[in-house]
């Protein structure tokens, strides 16, 4: 995590029915790629939808402290969930350029961005689930955002997209704080500057990989999966990142069915 924070969050807790997904979380994110993991229904979800501003906190608030507000206070915020929103009987062209009218942005040159300009004319039903994902983080860093909250966005994609996947998002960190949640610790640890760990709705760490891999004393993000969120057999092994509802929960995590992926 950089200095320059662009967006934060301030004693959030997130509850459903009851019971907390979140519990009081605090955290700062700054200029380049933040991985936010954690074991499925530790709240990685709700905690990206909140920093999105698609998830109202139950308590606590969300700002965006440097350059993320537009003019007239619409938050530059880019935003992918995990179910891809994209209407079929379009191709991925004037689905960008549907958004990018809204936002000023440049639908070709994001298309470029993210490898998919040899796939403009296709309709969206056509593309395979990587290029879906693909046009996802297109869509989402559209209009140059501040923010970019990207949920799962290799999810059940193959090796070679699910890097693909990374590298697009880690591209957009270079002038943006982009904050991914993902179960491939392989890729966290080749592309994420810093690293969020929940376990049982609350930040269990959170900073610079680096600085976090030598304060656990481990070699990587695993070795800091183990050590702070997991203990032993928590390590999330798919990397196709069931939501944070769905799949087997363990014995550290918060499980409200239906309402986690939210």
């Amino acid at each position: 995590m950089s200095d320059r924070a662009l967006a934060a969050i301030d004693g959030v807790t997130r509850a459903y029915g009851g019971v907390p997904v979140l519990d009081e979380v605090s955290l700062s994110v700054g200029t380049g790629v933040t991985a936010v993991v954690g074991p499925n229904g530790s709240g990685k979800s709700t905690l990206l939808g909140v920093l999105a501003g698609a998830v109202e906190p139950t308590e606590g608030t969300v700002s965006y402290p440097d350059g993320a507000p537009r003019e007239g206070g619409e938050k530059r915020v880019g935003y992918l969930p995990q179910q891809v929103p994209f209407r079929d009987g379009f191709t991925a062209r004037e689905t960008l350029g549907f958004y990018a009218a809204l936002v000023d942005g440049d639908a070709d040159a994001a298309l470029a961005a993210v490898g998919l300009s040899d796939a403009a004319d296709k309709r969206v039903e056509a593309l395979s689930g990587g290029m879906r994902r693909l046009l996802g983080i297109a869509q989402a860093t559209l209009g140059d955002p501040a923010v970019v909250v990207l949920d799962e966005p290799t999810s059940g994609l193959d090796p070679e997209m699910r890097e693909r996947a990374f590298r697009a998002a880690a591209r957009a960190g270079d002038d943006a704080a982009v904050v991914v949640s993902s179960h491939d610790l392989e890729l966290v640890d080749a592309h994420a500057d810093a690293v969020v760990v929940l376990r049982r709705g609350r930040v269990a760490a959170a900073g610079p990989r680096e600085r976090l891999l030598d304060e656990h004393e481990v070699d990587d993000v695993d070795g800091l999966y183990r050590a702070v969120a997991s203990g032993s057999a928590d390590r999330p092994t798919t990397p196709d990142g069931e939501s944070d509802a769905g799949g087997e929960t363990d014995d550290e995590s918060v499980h409200v069915v239906g309402v986690s992926d939210r």
